[in-house]
């Protein structure tokens, strides 16, 4: 196991980490600061609350706390993985864990261990100008098109550097890191752009209208300068 940072910090300034020792980093500082960790395991309905415990990179697994909630245990360890996010000092940090089991006799206290994850994602206040959508005009995204299984969603708002909020059905999960190839965002007036896209952070929202929904930050990908215009001028964006 890897020793706690006894100063954590949180350097992500909103990028996606990848290698074991950026990520341990971010889960020690978890540890240290004893920060809640939830995941979403019944579309908003059964929240799973818990801490990290103990991280193991080179062995690739950590192990976190049962929740008090037994139902959420089940939930969990009969999933295959599951997606957790902490707030910790104006952050949101998430990541995806695979896996999970109760942990063994010599583990210590019960808990669930579960396998070291890939992708830690850090988000913060945008710097982007963002485009608000006025209420009466939704915008429709079909969501990775060029990929395997397209869906829908709607654009609450954008800005030159991605989507603010695209929302979409809660039985969907979309984990940070997750690339969404060829999504079409259609105006009202006809005209649309495909663009690439990087999942960036999701929650579960409530909706005023009491609809609860997905809700992911995403990246735009691979975007030329000529498609910066085009998102410009279609989301009336100062250049």
């Amino acid at each position: 196991m890897t020793p706690p940072d006894p100063k954590p910090t949180f350097s992500l300034v909103g990028q996606m980490l990848r290698t074991p020792e950026e990520i341990t980093r971010v889960l020690n500082s978890l540890l240290v600061r004893s920060e809640p960790i939830v995941a979403d395991l019944g579309a908003g309905r059964l929240p799973f609350w818990s801490r990290v415990r103990f991280i193991d990179p080179q062995h690739a697994y950590i192990i976190i706390e049962l929740s008090t909630d037994e139902e959420a245990n089940k939930a969990l360890l009969a999933r295959s993985r599951a997606i957790f996010h902490a707030e910790p000092g104006g952050w949101r940090v998430e990541f995806a864990a695979a896996d999970p089991k109760p942990t063994r006799p010599h583990e210590g206290t019960a808990g669930i261990r579960l396998r070291f994850p890939e992708i830690v994602a850090g988000h913060r206040r945008r710097v982007d100008e963002r485009a608000e959508v006025p209420q009466q005009r939704e915008l429709r995204c079909i969501v990775d098109e060029a990929g395997p299984m397209p869906f829908d969603g709607t654009i609450a708002n954008v800005s030159k550097g991605g989507i603010g909020f695209l929302q979409y059905d809660p039985a969907i999960s979309l984990e940070p890191g997750t690339m969404l190839q060829g999504c079409r965002i259609e105006a009202p007036d006809g005209e649309s752009i495909v663009v690439d896209m990087e999942v960036r952070y999701s929650q579960m929202i409530t909706l005023a209208d009491g609809r609860q929904v997905q809700s992911s930050g995403c990246r735009f990908a691979n975007i030329s300068a000529e498609e910066t215009a085009r998102i410009e001028k279609l989301f009336a964006l100062k250049p």
